[in-house]
């Protein structure tokens, strides 16, 4: 057995998954909700099965959980038909009763009911079960119509905020992890000086980073990048739109947004400059800077996130700039966007132990620039920032 659980990055403890468990089934008592279902297929924001089950959704494989109220846990995910063993190993998986698999793909049409026909037989176990749906927007319709057609006496609600009241809110595990990550974001941000230089396309800059993050033990590895003139904006960019070579005197952007060992999510993003640092551009992370330090200021328990977005805006409008239309602070943990998000829909008010990160950016037809970091939040306000690489753009 010791030698199976080499195979396997770090694990949570059955301590952290116990708490969890118990804090679930506690709320699911008090909603009446006989059993929760919820569905994966990455980590980026697939961060459900992960923290019920401590094993990842990944590859756009469904993973997906059945949570009772009064009982184990029951695994459905791509695999053979009896008699061959069910995966994932029963090793692997604590908490866990049955292990079911079917061979279904989704770009495979005809396999769709195959997953929800086993859900449904489980569900069964209650007749007019309430069943709560966790992250309903990551179940796939096929999957969610075949559970209607199969269980019509069942009721069906949305338990996602039941669940992300609870996984919001860091347990000293999880904020050491949260820790961990950071440090591995930081040890990156040094080994790109050395790997962001004239001559190399942006996508060669970023595979050496997810190499170097990867052998760190990240889990999941996603960083974006891009270059380009001095005097334009030039924003992160995905994969691809990374084929530009890197040149003399010119902007490098990096955002590394990976996960560490156990699965944790932080980010940072830093400016790198190629020769000189143009003073529009140092300018204007200087304000980038500001903005940051003014939304820290906010963050505190009770405080609703639509306060802060309001006064981010009213700041940005002052200064100048187009207002924030998406996103530019929220919660991380096993996913990379995690709730609470600061925004003006957002109705989770802030409490201690979230994790979030502050990305404010400064864009106008000559400069794009940003600050990315993450903090906790604490009783009285925020912690000190958990990277430790200065705020400062980088020349090269």
């Amino acid at each position: 057995m010791d030698e199976e659980r080499e195979i396997m990055t770090l694990s949570i403890s059955d301590q952290e998954l116990e708490r969890r468990w118990k804090a679930v089934r506690s709320r699911m008592a008090e909603e009446r909700i006989d059993f929760l279902v919820m569905q994966n297929d990455n980590e980026w924001l697939g961060g459900y099965v992960k923290w019920f089950t401590d094993v990842p959704a990944r590859n756009a494989q469904p993973h997906t959980v059945i949570f009772p109220v009064d009982d184990e846990m029951t695994t459905i995910t791509h695999g053979g038909k009896p008699p061959g063993d069910m995966g994932p190993p029963a090793w692997t998986l604590r908490g866990v009763k049955r292990r079911l698999t079917a061979p279904f793909f989704r770009t495979a049409y005809f396999t769709h009911p195959y997953e929800a026909e086993l859900a449904a037989h489980v569900l069964r176990a209650k007749r007019k079960a309430r069943i709560g749906l966790v992250g309903k927007g990551t179940l796939s319709a096929a999957f969610y119509e075949q559970l209607l057609h199969h269980l019509p006496q069942a009721t069906f609600v949305d338990a996602s905020n039941l669940v992300d009241e609870i996984k919001a809110i860091k347990s000293d595990e999880e904020m050491e992890l949260i820790r961990k990550t950071a440090a591995l974001e930081d040890d990156a941000i040094e080994y790109a000086k050395k790997a962001i230089r004239p001559g190399r396309r942006d996508f060669e800059i970023i595979a050496d980073i997810i190499h170097f993050v990867t052998e760190r033990g990240s889990e999941e590895q996603l960083v974006l990048g891009g270059s380009g003139p001095l005097g334009e904006p030039v924003p992160i960019r995905k994969r691809h739109f990374q084929n530009r070579m890197l040149k003399e005197n010119e902007q490098f952007s990096l955002l590394i947004e990976v996960n560490g060992p156990g699965g944790m999510y932080a980010e940072i993003g830093r400016i790198f400059v190629t020769g000189t640092i143009p003073s529009p551009l140092q300018e204007a992370h200087e304000e980038a800077k500001v903005l940051q330090q003014e939304t820290l200021k906010l963050i505190r328990p009770g405080v609703k996130p639509e306060v802060i977005w309001r006064a981010h805006n009213e700041l940005l409008g002052r200064k100048g700039f187009l207002p924030e239309t998406r996103a530019y602070a929220h919660g991380q943990g096993y996913d990379l966007v995690e709730r609470p998000l600061i925004r003006d829909d957002e109705p989770m008010t802030l409490k201690p132990r979230m994790n979030i990160t502050v990305h404010p950016t400064v864009g106008t037809d000559r400069v794009w620039v940003w600050v990315c970091d993450n903090y906790f939040v604490t009783e009285s306000g925020v912690s000190p920032c958990l990277h430790r690489t200065p705020q400062e753009i980088f020349a090269l």
